[in-house]
């Protein structure tokens, strides 16, 4: 009997660690298990993160490295270094907003991405005001026909002024503009010189010369040269340009298509020339909105450039053209010949037959005494009137003595108003 009760209890002692109870006393006192389900949750919180970090960034977006911001913006290195990516992280100290950045396509977009491409506008102009530059977002009522594709340029209504000689043509020499931007291989300065005269040219009252075919040396904005542009060859205004601050930013849409859409700006800046006073009558400045470069597909950055050239010389137009047409108009005799005067203007300049012109010498330049700056060249003697009799060649003219005589070669022409 006492074997039996012996192997009873060893039989019990020996099976204990089955009980319920043994294995809650284990799961209490084995930490490990605990720590490997943390482990497994902060696992999966890091790749949630690494997998958002993953997602490509957009122009605008920001971070935070170690505590220190950083903003997602373009290269400027872009296509001016080999291999430079066309985004770059920048902190945000260091970061210069560039025109254009961080938009969005807008025209056909939705109405969210319409909100979006003006919540990012209304960004970038924020950070440019507070870098103290303001584009213009006020755009003449005569653009109302702005066009679209390649920054192409119709003919605008003529604007309407009463100035001396309304019939006579100003005549103008735009000289090649001065490129002080990124993209001088492109050749945008050649671009914006041509641009701008056939946008003068457009308007029916100015006639752009050549400088090319005038027999003159040296920089025509000289003294001397302003001097022999008005009284040898009738030029009234020698007009001096310069593009820069162009930028571009070009983005796709996710989820739309795979078509570009870009933006871009310029600055247009013109300093106009009086070659009768010799100084400058005015300067002008010009850059264009944002917002109305929007080009999509195939090569729209080069096409959103194109128009931003234009929209900034729109800008400054009718302002230039007032300043043109304040400027008097006047011709001279070329030669004499068995009766004969020839004028050096004719049709192009917008004389007809029977045309009254009067005759002056060349008077003399009128001086500030305070300013010491010139005030206007005076006319001379008058000499009499011609009456245009033919129209010849592409502007030139010859009249017959109406009134007077004694004429020569140097003698100033103006329409009898």
């Amino acid at each position: 009997m006492h074997k039996v009760f012996l192997f009873l209890l060893i039989l019990i002692f020996a099976s204990c660690s089955y009980l319920p109870f043994t294995k809650k006393k284990d799961d209490d006192t084995a930490p490990k298990d605990t720590t490997a389900k943390k482990t497994s949750k902060a696992d999966r919180k890091a790749e949630k993160i690494e997998k958002i970090e993953d997602k490509e960034p957009k122009p605008g977006d920001i971070k935070v490295i170690d505590g220190v911001e950083y903003i997602y913006t373009s290269n400027r290195r872009f296509m001016l270094t080999p291999y430079e990516p066309e985004y770059v992280w920048v902190r945000k100290d260091q970061f210069t907003p560039r025109m254009g950045e961080a938009l969005l396509s807008g025209g056909a977009a939705s109405k969210k991405e319409k909100d979006e491409m003006e919540r990012r506008i209304a960004k970038l102009e924020e950070e440019l005001k507070k870098k103290g530059i303001a584009p213009y977002m006020v755009y003449p009522q005569q653009m109302g026909m702005m066009p679209s594709g390649m920054g192409f340029m119709p003919a605008y209504p003529l604007i309407a002024f009463n100035y001396p000689s309304p019939k006579m043509k100003r005549r103008v020499i735009v000289t090649p503009f001065i490129d002080n931007s990124n993209y001088k291989e492109e050749g945008l300065g050649e671009l914006a010189t041509k641009r701008l005269i056939s946008r003068l040219e457009n308007t029916n009252a100015i006639i752009c010369v050549d400088p090319n075919v005038l027999n003159l040396k040296g920089i025509l904005t000289d003294p001397t040269n302003l001097k022999s542009l008005n009284e040898l060859y009738g030029i009234q205004a020698v007009i001096k340009g310069a593009l820069s601050d162009v930028y571009t930013s070009s983005s796709k849409i996710e989820g739309k298509d795979d078509k570009q859409t870009s933006f871009a700006m310029s600055k247009i800046s013109i300093d106009i020339y009086n070659t009768d006073t010799n100084i400058i009558l005015k300067q002008l400045s010009g850059r264009n909105p944002i917002s109305l470069t929007r080009e999509k597909g195939d090569m729209s950055s080069e096409k959103s450039k194109m128009k931003a050239i234009d929209l900034s010389i729109e800008i400054i137009a009718e302002d230039l053209l007032k300043a043109i047409l304040t400027l008097d108009w006047h011709g001279r005799i070329a030669s004499i010949e068995s009766g004969k005067i020839y004028i050096n203007a004719g049709r192009l300049s917008g004389l007809e037959k029977g045309s009254i012109l009067e005759v002056y010498s060349i008077g003399e330049q009128v001086i500030d005494s305070r300013t010491q700056t010139p005030l206007g060249m005076i006319k001379g003697n008058f000499k009499g009137e011609l009456e245009v009799v033919e129209l010849f060649g592409v502007d030139a003219s010859w009249a017959k003595i109406k009134k007077g005589g004694n004429f020569t070669p140097t003698d100033l022409v103006y329409f009898q108003k």
